[in-house]
């Protein structure tokens, strides 16, 4: 490719179909926004608790190539994704919204070799494979299936933790009323 060269910009459809087949083996940037509804990312669906008609992902995707000393540009892909989703709240057990925007960069490579050969160290782009039936939907649920709260949580104050979490308080009378097993086994000694 020819450094000077410059290159056609594909604008990307909205539609989630059209996302499932982009060649970025090809000498051409994209992009392209639109927005994802929770039913459009089943694996994303499957961790919600609930769907609500507003929840989804907007998203946005732009490539371009970048001049690397001693080597052929490389092309990178930027993807925004902002959005809402509902999950169980570990404290409480009911629904939370969980708001999510995420920006990631990534080096386009060929290989799982070149992958594998790229430096560690580069925290503000990681490397991704593509190839001529790249599946860009399934990147950016990947994207944010990875950016999920470990433990999803209402914020602090917001509400109460649940009564089977931290038990009831008459397991607590019940408990201080047993005899401490220790004393059982001294007066065992004693007698």
């Amino acid at each position: 490719m020819n450094r000077n060269q410059v290159l056609p910009q594909v604008e990307l459809s909205s539609e989630p179909s059209a996302l499932k087949r982009l060649d970025f083996c090809a000498p051409q940037s994209y992009k392209g926004a639109g927005f994802l509804s929770i039913p459009d990312l089943p694996r994303v669906a499957e961790e919600a608790s609930t769907i609500n008609p507003g929840d989804g992902f907007d998203w946005s995707v732009q490539t371009h190539f970048e001049d690397s000393p001693g080597s052929e540009p490389h092309q990178i892909l930027e993807l925004g994704l902002k959005g809402r989703l509902h999950l169980v709240c570990q404290r409480c057990l009911q629904d939370c919204a969980v708001d999510m925007e995420e920006k990631r960069r990534f080096v386009l490579v060929a290989t799982d070799e070149e992958a594998d050969a790229y430096p560690l160290e580069d925290e503000e782009q990681e490397p991704l494979v593509v190839n001529q039936h790249f599946n860009l939907l399934e990147t950016i649920e990947d994207e944010v299936l990875l950016s999920l709260p470990l433990i999803p949580k209402h914020p602090e104050g917001f509400c109460e933790p649940h009564a089977s979490t931290f038990g009831d308080e008459g397991d607590e009378e019940t408990s201080n009323e047993r005899e401490n097993p220790f004393n059982i086994l001294k007066n065992m000694k004693k007698n």
